[in-house]
């Protein structure tokens, strides 16, 4: 990272770093595993989003996997062995409008500021839905990636198909969901996966976090809610958000900063709160 960083929470699944800037960087390290997903890896990534969530100073946050890939999916041989896998009731909700293994996908679009994932190796499965709760995708041309699920003779149900809305064209996503066809990251974005293609993905990941640490973090976040409310709701409710959002940052001091440092050629200043 370009500033200083420090550790905010960190175990044998997942590391969370925050820069001076506001960047967060949520590091899988599972790596003797390809960061697969265990019990552990859930209750961890649902742990981190809830501390990045309650850290104030967040401004966007950075997901990347350490070692040979971003995430490989479901650890079938631990969830074999898991009786919370043969107990659990799907229909159940544990977070609001999601199940437990959902919120680990749906949590980064829940999450008040924006989320990039910088992908590459392999993101198959539960890992590319993950990565597709992400505000911005950015991937190695040869990752290798899947919507795994069909495979096992199961079907995506940590909210992959809530996330892909928008993403992917409804003929293309049923072509990799019935098939579970591996594609390239260089196909990716081509797919509506990817934002970008990438030889270094966390690089440019980073730049991009920069840019948007440096933004008035209350326009931000209200931007992100509008995306939300964009796919979701009625033209005329989209309309009445817009100026909903509006008349709470106008005039605001982080708006106010917004202006002044542009104008004076200079970075801004921001005032943060928990995201």
């Amino acid at each position: 990272m370009s500033q200083n960083a420090q550790i905010i929470s960190q175990n044998d699944r997942v590391t969370i770093e925050l820069a001076d800037n506001g960047i967060a960087h949520v590091r899988f390290v599972r790596t003797d595993k390809m960061n697969a997903l265990d019990p552990a890896m859930f209750d961890a990534m649902i742990e981190a989003a809830q501390t990045l969530a309650t850290t104030k100073g967040v401004r966007v946050a950075v997901l990347s996997g350490e070692g040979r890939a971003f995430c490989a999916g479901i650890d079938l041989s631990n969830f074999t062995n898991s009786a919370e896998s043969s107990d659990r009731k799907l229909e159940t909700r544990t977070h609001g409008n999601t199940n437990k293994f959902q919120e680990v996908a749906f949590q980064w679009r829940r999450l008040g500021v924006p989320v990039i994932a910088a992908v590459h190796g392999v993101c198959f499965g539960g890992g590319l839905q993950i990565a597709s709760g992400a505000d911005i995708r950015i991937v190695h041309p040869e990752t290798r990636m899947a919507v795994m699920e069909m495979k096992w003779g199961l079907v995506p149900d940590m909210a992959g198909y809530a996330l892909w809305r928008g993403l992917v064209r409804d003929d293309v996503l049923r072509e990799l969901v019935y098939t579970n066809r591996e594609f390239s990251g260089a196909e990716a974005q081509v797919l509506g996966f990817a934002t970008y293609v990438e030889a270094d993905p966390l690089a440019r990941a980073m730049e991009i976090a920069e840019v948007i640490a440096g933004k008035n973090p209350d326009a931000i976040r209200a931007a992100k809610r509008l995306q939300d409310v964009m796919l979701d709701e009625k033209t005329d409710d989209i309309l009445m958000a817009e100026s909903l959002e509006q008349d709470k940052i106008s005039r605001t001091k982080n708006q106010i900063e917004a202006v002044m440092s542009s104008m004076q050629k200079r970075p801004g200043v921001f005032e943060d709160v928990a995201v």
